[in-house]
This record gives C-alpha cells, structure tokens and sequence, in this order.
C-alpha cells in the first residue's frame, strides 16, 4: 500500500516588489496583505500545512505576530517558484502547492481543486486558470493570458491578450490564477536551469520555463473570482471584495 504524499501551501513574499514596494505589509481593512492570503490558504488546508517563504526580517516578524510559519530562503531567487523551491529543499514535501503572497482574497476552494487534481494527474505541474469576463481584463498587462489545447494542456501564456483575433478586439479569453502545484522533482528541475529561459524573461511569466524546457503544465478551470494586487489602483478593488466576502460569511452563520 502506498503512503500518503505529504504536502504544504507555500506562499513566497519578498519586500522590493517592481511595481508596489512593501506590498505584503500593505494594510488592507485592518490586516497585512500577506495575512489576508495566509488566512484564505488556512482555510484551504488548516494553519500546520501553510509556510511563507520570504528573506527579510520584518515580513517574518510579521507573520509570527499572527502566528504563521515562517521558511527562511535568500535574496538571490530569481522569482517565487525559485523561492518555494529553496524553501522545499527544508520542508522535503512530496508536493507543494504554490499561492502567490498578493491574492488576499484567493478562494479556498480553488486550492482545494488544485490539489484534487494534482493528485490525480502527478506527472505535470498544474496551474489554475478562470474566464476572462471583458476587455478590460483582456488587454490588461498585468493578467497573464492562456491559451491550451483540448487536453488542457498550457500552450502557451502571455500578457499580451491571446488568442488574438484579426481585429483586435475581445472575443474570449482565460487568464492565468497563481495557484500551481508541484512535485519536488518538477521544483527540482526548475531550479537546476539556474537562469530565466527566454520567453520566461520577455514575459516576465516564470511558468513559461516549466514549458520551455518540455515540462507539461496542466490547466485547471476554476471559480476565478479573486483579485491579485498588482498596482496601487487594485487596493481598493480588494478592499470592496473583501466587505463583500465578509457579508457573505455573516449571512451563512445567521
């Protein structure tokens, strides 16, 4: 009989974000980005499962005030797969399922999904993915845009808006949800290249050197309803999702 493969929720944070500078630490209603994230993550798979990878000193006393374990990793990880790689080779999980640090509102239950499918298709990564619903989103550069075959299977990604049609305007779409899952062995492979791979770089998409380098990434339609902060305007996009969520939760328990 085989044993049961051991897995964690890594979230990776780092502080010198390009576009948002100390986005973790952003105070949205009265808690931290990154607590935000951790508490939709424990609600996923409970509090022991979930770890923030991270190399600075104020993000991890932060996440000890509110009770969340910490893996220290350096400052040389050249994105946050990198980073929940170095953060792995401490954890020796089976599988790791990655969750971005800016999605405070990410949907548990799409973790959930991402999980049941991994463990049902091993061999791949796997990667969320949701209906674009406009072309706001859809000419957007900061969603990444996915195009897969009838398999599911990622093609390619871009933040360019693909499939594009002959008169540039919005037929349909799907974007990319940063919810991934990993084994060891693809987090082990990633790392080895040691540098980003072309179209990783042009894209600035780090799941395109899984691609690159002959790795199939499996893609997961799922609910979508959650919103990354990206740039400042997103701030109060989560704020309003957020008072909407927490009126949803009151209206279940009366």
């Amino acid at each position: 009989m085989s044993r049961e493969l051991d897995y964690g929720i890594i979230i990776p944070v780092r502080m010198d974000s390009t576009r948002l500078p100390g986005k973790p630490l952003i105070n949205l209603l009265g808690k931290s980005m990154i607590q935000r994230t951790w508490e939709r993550c424990c609600q996923a798979v409970g509090v022991d499962k979930v770890y923030i990878a991270t190399e600075s000193n104020v993000i991890a006393s932060h996440v000890k005030n509110f009770g969340g374990n910490i893996v220290y990793t350096s400052n040389e990880c050249l994105t946050g797969t990198d980073r929940v790689a170095e953060a792995n080779k401490k954890l020796c999980l089976d599988f790791v399922i990655n969750v971005q640090g800016d999605e405070p509102v990410i949907n548990p239950k799409d973790i959930l999904t991402i999980i049941k499918e991994y463990q049902s298709n091993r061999n791949n990564v796997v990667n969320g993915m949701a209906k674009i619903v406009d072309s706001e989103e859809f000419f957007s550069r900061n969603i990444p845009k996915v195009v897969f075959s009838n398999s599911k299977k990622l093609l390619y990604m871009s933040r360019s808006p693909i499939p594009g049609s002959k008169f540039n305007k919005f037929a349909f779409g799907y974007k990319q949800i940063c919810i991934y899952a990993f084994s060891k062995e693809h987090l082990d492979r990633f790392t080895s290249f040691n540098e980003k791979t072309q179209f990783e770089k042009l894209e600035d998409i780090e799941i395109l050197r899984f691609l690159e380098n002959d790795i199939s990434v499996k893609m997961v339609e799922v609910s979508g309803n959650s919103l990354a902060v990206d740039i400042p305007e997103d701030i109060k996009k989560v704020e309003s999702l957020i008072n909407k969520i927490d009126c949803n939760q009151i209206k279940n328990k009366e």
